[in-house]
């Protein structure tokens, strides 16, 4: 059933195979302003929105939602489910992971980023999911941390370094 924020007129509902292209381009955005883009804009779109459609068209782990204000796509956020190894003990034997809650900024601070945020937790209820996992970026750490979110105790991350995508030829450097 889709979200729907009444004061600020934003609708949740679930990706479609049809929206990828569309959530490709939310993820340039989001992405590109960031960090500097080391792949071309429209190359990346089409790339990314073969994987996203391909996600959204398979039964596989990936799950994602779409905020729209006025039939236009303001925002999206993405759901990741990762099994755990079974475990004898009263623990839920799935994670999840959160990525790429983007809202637009023209439509940010009108509830679009909490409606997303919380559909993707109810699918985490919904599934039995153990712990959710993230990366925020700083200014979306208030969000999350209102829905409940805190830093782990007991969690390390081993950074690699960074490389292009398999297949992707990154954009020249400028001279």
């Amino acid at each position: 059933m889709p979200l729907r924020s009444v004061t600020a007129g934003i609708v949740v509902r679930r990706g479609r195979p049809a929206d990828a292209e569309a959530l490709a381009r939310l993820r340039y955005e989001f992405r590109a302003a960031l960090d500097p883009a080391r792949e071309r804009p429209l190359a990346f779109v089409e790339r990314c929105a073969t994987w996203m459609r391909q996600q959204l068209e398979s039964e596989c782990p990936w799950y994602c939602w779409i905020a729209e204000h006025a039939d236009e796509t303001v925002g999206t956020i993405w759901l990741a489910l990762i099994e755990k190894l079974p475990n004898p003990v009263a623990e839920r034997e799935r994670h999840a992971y959160i990525t790429n809650l983007y809202v637009r900024p023209a439509h940010r601070g009108g509830g679009a980023g909490t409606l997303l945020l919380r559909q993707a937790l109810t699918e985490c209820d919904a599934r039995g999911v153990d712990a959710v996992l993230l990366w925020p970026t700083p200014r979306s750490r208030s969000l999350y941390q209102r829905l409940g979110f805190a830093p782990p105790t007991d969690l390390l991350e081993r950074r690699l370094s960074p490389s292009p995508p398999h297949g992707v030829t990154p954009a020249p450097e400028p001279a």
